[in-house]
């Protein structure tokens, strides 16, 4: 017999070899009805794997995270089903889940493969899903699995094969499929019961442009088609809400060819709202100790081979810059925080100097691959919000704090209400990918741990998705839609100033190494921009709107008072502009609408004689006749309002 114990702290003395579903049974039909897989000793499993020792048990359903990616991995095995039957030369690469889906990448051969044949392969996912096929799973031996796919001539398999180690491998069968697989799975396809493929993209086989272009199809399916129908209106809602199409129409950015890929140009508009987001955070970094700094986008390769950047992003960075001197080799900067350590090491420090706060909105670059470029949430090219803070190990927690505090003003004051804190840990198993001692990790967790509980965050711990200096704590916010979006984040980071040899000398004249701790409240302006766009649908707040009113003339007469009353409101610090076109004033305010412009200034004989303006707010109609310092009054008001103090 073994001892089960279940979330709420219960125990339950069963046999060995007991399954989940066993016990899902042992408490509910109905919960065993809606059983997707299972969470034992921390690893997510088939409900129907053998529990062998004393555990603990975590039955997963729809209401899961694990749950829907059991399923949503379950999926992607169906469709191969599906793909497979009309297509038998197909070879199948990898069909993993993803955040909102699945998606499967496969050669077609010499078959075509395009959009107008996701119908028959979606028809034919709901008659397999219906057979109630279950997903059974099967261990073998490498060489079995070596033989099985020659047999197939899949070279995709067989390369993923060659990287596992005998003993550790699994196939998974439903219906007339039979995969390579680590699972989990949900135990049959009839869970599946509403099914959607999306698209058709290509992608190169493990991500590199020298190996074959696969064809991939995503998907996603729901266990009740209610749930579907409403994941379908929010895709037509992100569509409205796309930062591409909105930046195109509001004028704030635009890509060109012949500048490069993944370098977003920002006009007039995007740049005044990138001057106004920055300025407000610079405000509140001034209040908080922090100095602006400038560096080079440049830096020597060396700098990079001594931060340890050149060996983790030297794949992903551009080819390197080479002068007449043939000793020298620049690179454009993968990162501010190299560039920081120099700045701090350009004098002595004493203790009585720390914490140092350096702040700098630096461009940094990376080598995107182009199959991978999106709009402006991926880059070649990007401005950080960066800062370091150089502090001593007491100062740790107190600055980690102080950070949150700026990250939490900024998403309140753009009203970002739901976020969680993901406290990203190195992976336990392993740690060859990060530099640094196994003490310097410890204590910068801890901090972390701290610092996040007692600013009584609501915190997840992730591992394995630390940085490869030191763990963080990334911002995930929800938008909107309910799309989850990774913001600022904050990075404890004893290895820096260990490998740029950064010291400082303590109260007993001793010489002792600072801690660094790196943070960026947006993260980057490009993918900040992208997230609020869309997060907004380009109703941006009002302090941060591009022009905060229009002036409409009802005709050509009164465009010299317009011009006179959009003068004084500019003298007034409120943004905005003149429609003075020959058309009716019915047409100026539906575009002036359209054009998502706050306020509409009506302008016609009787403001003219009376010195007023009639005021339009946008979504709230007409609030009625005004002078000229009335309405600047309303205007900076619900500007205060809407800029929250960060106490």
């Amino acid at each position: 017999m073994i001892d089960i114990t279940l979330p709420d702290g219960s125990v339950r003395n069963v046999e060995v070899n007991t399954t989940s579903m066993d016990i899902a049974l042992s408490i509910s039909e109905g919960l065993a009805r809606n059983v997707l897989g299972a969470v034992v000793n921390g690893d997510v499993v088939d409900a129907s794997l053998p529990i062998k020792e004393n555990a603990s048990l975590q039955l997963l359903t729809w209401k899961d995270k694990e749950g829907q990616s059991t399923m949503w991995h379950s999926s992607a095995h169906l469709m191969a089903e599906a793909i497979q039957f009309y297509y038998p030369n197909a070879k199948f690469a990898i069909g993993p889940p993803i955040a909102k889906g699945f998606y499967y990448d496969i050669d077609f051969l010499d078959d075509s493969f395009s959009e107008n044949d996701l119908g028959k392969i979606e028809s034919k996912m709901k008659e397999l899903a219906k057979q109630k096929n279950v997903f059974s799973r099967k261990e073998v031996s490498k060489s079995d699995a070596i033989k099985y796919f020659t047999e197939k001539k899949d070279p995709y398999k067989l390369e993923l094969i060659e990287g596992l180690e005998d003993g550790s491998i699994t196939f998974y069968t439903q219906g007339e499929f039979t995969d390579l697989c680590r699972g989990p799975h949900i135990p049959h396809t009839g869970y599946i019961k509403a099914i959607k493929l999306t698209a058709v993209a290509g992608a190169y086989w493990r991500g590199d442009e020298k190996n074959k272009q696969l064809t991939r199809i995503y998907g996603i399916t729901f266990p009740k088609n209610a749930e579907l129908n409403e994941h379908l209106e929010l895709l037509e809602e992100a569509k409205k809400r796309d930062h591409r199409k909105l930046g195109k129409e509001l004028d704030l950015f635009t890509f060109s060819q012949k500048v490069g890929q993944g370098l977003p140009l920002w006009l007039p508009n995007g740049t005044a709202l990138r001057e106004r987001l920055e300025n407000f955070l610079k405000k509140a970094q001034k209040s908080a100790g922090y100095e602006q700094v400038i560096t080079p986008h440049i830096g020597n390769k060396d700098l990079y081979v001594c931060s340890g950047h050149y060996e983790k992003y030297g794949e992903d960075s551009f080819q390197p810059i080479k002068t007449p001197d043939p000793n020298e080799e620049f690179y454009l900067k993968p990162m501010n925080c190299p560039h920081h350590c120099e700045i701090f090491k350009a004098r002595p420090r004493s203790y009585r100097d720390l914490p140092l706060r350096f702040a700098e909105f630096g461009t940094v670059y990376r080598y995107e691959q182009s199959g991978e470029l999106h709009g402006l949430t991926r880059v070649r090219g990007f401005t950080q919000d960066d800062a370091h803070i150089f502090c001593t190990q007491e100062q740790v927690k107190t600055e980690f704090m102080n950070v949150i505090d700026i990250v939490l003003y900024v998403l309140k004051t753009l009203d970002f209400k739901n976020y969680k804190a993901q406290i990203s840990l190195r992976d336990k198993e392993n740690t060859d990918k990060y530099i640094g001692s196994d003490a310097n990790w410890e204590r910068a967790e801890s901090s972390i741990m701290e610092a996040a509980k007692e600013k009584g965050l609501d915190t997840v711990i992730e591992y394995g998705e630390a940085a490869f200096y030191g763990p963080k704590l990334d911002f995930m916010v929800q938008d909107a839609l309910g799309r989850e979006w990774q913001l600022g984040t904050i990075q404890v980071d004893y290895n820096l100033p260990e490998r740029f040899e950064l010291e400082y000398v303590g109260s007993n004249n001793d010489k002792l190494r600072p801690v660094m701790i790196h943070r960026a409240p947006f993260g980057s302006m490009e993918r900040f921009v992208a997230v609020l766009l869309e997060h907004c649908g380009g109703d941006f707040p009002l302090w941060l709107t591009t022009n905060q009113f229009v002036v409409l003339p009802i005709s050509e007469k009164y465009n010299e008072y317009a011009k006179k009353v959009s003068d004084v409101l500019n003298n007034y610090d409120i943004r905005g502009l003149i429609d003075d076109r020959n058309e009716k004033i019915g047409k100026k305010i539906r575009d002036a609408e359209l054009a998502k412009r706050p306020f509409m200034l009506i302008v016609g004989e009787k403001e003219f004689s009376s010195e007023q303006v009639s005021v339009r707010q946008r979504g709230e109609g007409d609030k009625g006749a005004m002078g000229i310092k009335d309405f600047a009054d309303l205007v900076n008001k619900l500007v205060e309002k809407e800029l929250v103090t960060n106490d």
